[in-house]
């Protein structure tokens, strides 16, 4: 029997969860494994229509981060079946049941723009970038709900560091992968796709700011933005873009998807800010998931001894 290491292994390699979870219940639902009470019960979870597999994969991680929160993590069901990704629909319950066909493998993710080494990496490629951190994160939502995640990735300067961006980089801009055939949903969310968001260049290379392959000790689900994408803690979590296919380096401040449809209402900058009231509603309160009560919201999500001074001198107010 070859049994291979886990540095043998490449993305394509790693058995779904959701293959060798379900082969489990069937055995179950068989009688090969426990008893006849069981089986029954796993014949009733095949067959409910709720029912959703979690097509993830373990991922090996090198090391829990120190800039960890503490806080009290938040059910992986309440992640994973409350989320916006309006690609696959504009209620928060639609990108779970809409997205569990969305193909990512292959997957390429092009970096270009002003850099000395252009390259596309697949997800082989970028899984081997730097050791992977688990880094439990709070994220909050423009909308008034926040969450706490155990994320996995590395530093997006570890990838900028493979490209060397030239003295002329001063933003960085992304874009989510987009097919009208995959995500039919999309047209009627009122967005210009594909989804771009961007970041300053010293925003980028904080070491905060994190290139996002996973949560929970697996790969991303499809909803959460499979297969790779942004994780930017201090900034309002539309910032934190999903299903990335291309970055590029750029010289003058980059077109972002909220901004442009909704300027009054979305800045380029969205840090969590109480003090800035949202046209239709204040930011100074949030509710996280699976709880009841209101909490404060926290000046740049907590985070404010990490980033504060990327921002000295700036009226946070005018840019929002």
């Amino acid at each position: 029997m070859l049994i291979r290491k886990p540095t043998d292994l490449n993305y394509s390699d790693v058995t779904p969860k959701s293959i060798y979870t379900n082969r489990r219940k069937f055995l179950r639902a068989m009688g090969i494994v426990g008893v006849s009470a069981a089986a029954g019960a796993a014949w009733w979870e095949l067959a409910s229509p709720t029912h959703e597999a979690r097509a993830t994969s373990k991922l090996g991680i090198a090391s829990k981060s120190p800039f960890s929160t503490t806080e009290k993590q938040t059910p992986y069901n309440d992640v994973t079946h409350y989320n916006n990704f309006y690609e696959f629909g504009t209620d928060k319950t639609d990108p779970a049941k809409n997205a569990q066909n969305f193909g990512v493998s292959p997957w390429t993710v092009s970096v270009e723009g002003e850099v000395k080494k252009p390259r596309k990496f697949s997800m082989d490629d970028i899984l081997k970038i730097a050791p992977l951190e688990e880094r439990i994160y709070r994220h909050r939502c423009v909308e008034r709900w926040s969450i706490v995640v155990p994320w996995i990735g590395f530093p997006f300067s570890e990838l900028a560091k493979l490209v060397e961006p030239t003295p002329k980089a001063q933003y960085v801009a992304f874009e989510t992968f987009f097919n009208p055939s995959q995500m039919p949903q999309a047209k009627y969310s009122g967005l210009d796709y594909p989804y771009v968001e961007g970041l300053r260049l010293d925003e980028a290379m904080n070491p905060l700011c994190l290139v996002g392959v996973g949560m929970y000790g697996e790969t991303l689900p499809n909803q959460d933005g499979a297969p790779v994408r942004m994780v930017v803690p201090w900034k309002y979590g539309y910032k934190s873009i999903k299903s990335i296919v291309k970055i590029r380096f750029v010289t003058k401040e980059p077109p972002t998807t909220w901004n442009r449809s909704a300027p009054d209402e979305y800045g380029f900058y969205s840090n969590v800010n109480p003090n800035v009231e949202h046209p239709r509603w204040s930011q100074a309160k949030e509710r996280r998931l699976g709880e009841i009560f209101m909490r404060n919201t926290l000046m740049f999500n907590g985070y404010g001894d990490q980033v504060a001074s990327l921002y000295n001198g700036m009226d946070l107010k005018k840019y929002h």
